[in-house]
Order: structure tokens, then C-alpha cells, then sequence
């Protein structure tokens, strides 16, 4: 097998105003939603994604060469997708139709993952792993974690999950970058050595040999599990639902003041931000009242707890 065009499409998600494009470096500070390369079996399974109505609605641009160096407004969210086409060698035909099949299913595009409230261990933004009963899948997942060994102890295995149309999720998160994201660079190696791998493997028996990869980052508004990831993000605001004394559910932006594991209780200290100042202060700081106030809530009092995007 040899490696085809490479088609890479920026999407914008809802609620973001413009992308700009310059020759400087991709900014590791900006705000990005998520990061992600996926890989289908030719041309035409490619082109059939691009084709169909609810993906292509969202398509801003896409090009033919490998990805170049872009810039993110901060007030964006995007999120980067790169679909590698891979052809045989001695094919007498460029555009082979071909479509990945199971049993009894029948799939002519990329499988978008299924648009659901993330909660812990969702396989997805909620981080853990997910294999639905596959036979294939824990072989898919051990294969994903060998490739990881060779990229150092920065990069983690957030998220993994595999589907019945044979599809595999994986969301690498990267600890030294604020919001967990690896650069396009290091997505883009690592879904191409696993690749690689589960193609070999699959030559083998062991696993379906027409499997399609998404690799990717979390998005920005990851969730969080508490108290296991609080320190590390304390100084990024939170969106953090709990309930009160009463039993009623409620959400705020707050930052991390400190972790108790003892009393098992965190403190929470509101966040400078649009959605915690008076409407009438026209854009003014938190008054000195709303900075000393503090929330301290028992671990088992919290619900969803994310990253929180102003923008």
C-alpha cells in the first residue's frame, strides 16, 4: 500500500465568527476544540463524505497539499480534519468503488460520531474506553497503546472507543499543552503508525482489515474528573454543575482555589467572566464581594465538570 492525496478540510463550529490564515506557526495557545485526523480505505469513500449534505454544509475549505502552517483567531473553536486515502500499488484503476461493510451493514461515508451529552467514560470528550462487546476491540486497543510508547511520556490515551461499522476513536491528550491538544504534526504521525499497524495485524487474521481511524484530540470542553484532573487545569476556568443542600441542580464558571482531599471537598472561587458580572456593570471586573466569595462543595456534590470557553 502507498500513501494517496491527502484531503484536509477545516470546519468551523457554531458560534465562531472567522478564521484567519497566516504563514506563522499554529498558536499552541489559542482555544482549539479539537484536533483530529481520520483515515478511510480509497478516494471514492472519501469523496462520498464530502458529498453528503449535513458535512459538507459545515466544509470551509479544503486542499490538496499537506497541512500548512495556520494561525487560529482565539475567538474560534475549530476543529482540523485530514482524510489520508490509501490506493494499491498495481491497481489498474484510480477510483476503485469500495465500501466498508460488517455483516449486514453498509457504509458509503465517514461514520460522524453520534452527537450525544458527553458524561465520564463516554469513550469520547468524556475520556475512557469503549469497546461495545467488539471482538476486535481489545486487540485495536492494545495495538494503540504500543504505537503511544514510542511518543514519550507526554501523550496519553484520553479516549478510545470502536463501533460495529468498524470504526475506531482515539483522543490523545497531550499533558504539557494547556488544553491537552498535540500539535497537527504529532496527530497526523501517530494516526499513520497506527495505521500502519492495524493494517499488518489485520494481514494477520487478528482484527477486520478494512477498519477506519479517527485520531484526535479532546475538545477544549473536555470533562473533567474530580478531583483526579482539577490540579491540573486550576488555572483555566470551569464550568461546574452540583447540586445544592436542597437537591437542585445548578452550574457556575469558577476557578479551582484548592483541592481538600481530607475533608474530600473542593473550593471554588467565581471566575472574571461575562456570565458572573452584573449586566449593568457595562464590562466591569468583579465587584470585591463577588472576588472573596467562596464555594466549597464535597466532591460527591459535583456533576459535569469543563473546561469553559469564553468566546
Amino acid at each position: 500500500m502507498r500513501s494517496g492525496r491527502i484531503i484536509q478540510h477545516l470546519l468551523l463550529l457554531p458560534g465562531c465568527r472567522r478564521l484567519d490564515f497566516f504563514s506563522s506557526s499554529l498558536s499552541t495557545t489559542t482555544a482549539i476544540r479539537s484536533l483530529s485526523f481520520f483515515t478511510l480505505a480509497t478516494h471514492e469513500h472519501a469523496i462520498k463524505t464530502l458529498q453528503n449534505p449535513s458535512f459538507s454544509s459545515r466544509l470551509l475549505s479544503f486542499f490538496s497539499k499537506q497541512p500548512t502552517s495556520l494561525h487560529f483567531s482565539p475567538s474560534l473553536t475549530p476543529r482540523f480534519l485530514s482524510t489520508t486515502i490509501s490506493t494499491e500499488e498495481n491497481s489498474s484503476e484510480d477510483d476503485v468503488l469500495y465500501y466498508e461493510t460488517t455483516e449486514d451493514v453498509e457504509s458509503d461515508g465517514w461514520e460522524e460520531e453520534e452527537e450525544v451529552e458527553p458524561k465520564l467514560g463516554d469513550g469520547g470528550d468524556g475520556g475512557g474506553v469503549v469497546l461495545q462487546g467488539l471482538p476486535w476491540g481489545d486487540r485495536t486497543l492494545s495495538i494503540a497503546r504500543e504505537v503511544l510508547l514510542s511518543f514519550g511520556d507526554d501523550i496519553e490515551l484520553f479516549a478510545f472507543k470502536t463501533t460495529p461499522r468498524r470504526y475506531v476513536y482515539v483522543r490523545l491528550d497531550k499533558l504539557s499543552q494547556p488544553y491537552g491538544c498535540p500539535s497537527i504534526e504529532e496527530l497526523e504521525s501517530y494516526c499513520q503508525e497506527y495505521r500502519k499497524r492495524l493494517e499488518e495485524v489485520g494481514a494477520l487474521g487478528e482484527i477486520p482489515n478494512n477498519l477506519a481511524v479517527e485520531v484526535s484530540t479532546p475538545g477544549a470542553e473536555r470533562i473533567l474528573k474530580v478531583p483526579e484532573d482539577l490540579s491540573r487545569f486550576k488555572d483555566m476556568p470551569m464550568r461546574v454543575c452540583y447540586s445544592e443542600g436542597n437537591g437542585t441542580e445548578t452550574n457556575g464558571v469558577f476557578f479551582l482555589e484548592s483541592v481538600e482531599m481530607e475533608s474530600e471537598n473542593c473550593v471554588w472561587k467565581l471566575a472574571d467572566v461575562k456570565e458572573n458580572r452584573d449586566p449593568e456593570s457595562k464590562g466591569r471586573p468583579l465587584n470585591r464581594k463577588r472576588r472573596d466569595w467562596r464555594l466549597t462543595l464535597p466532591f460527591k456534590m459535583h456533576g459535569m465538570v469543563s473546561l469553559y470557553l469564553d468566546c
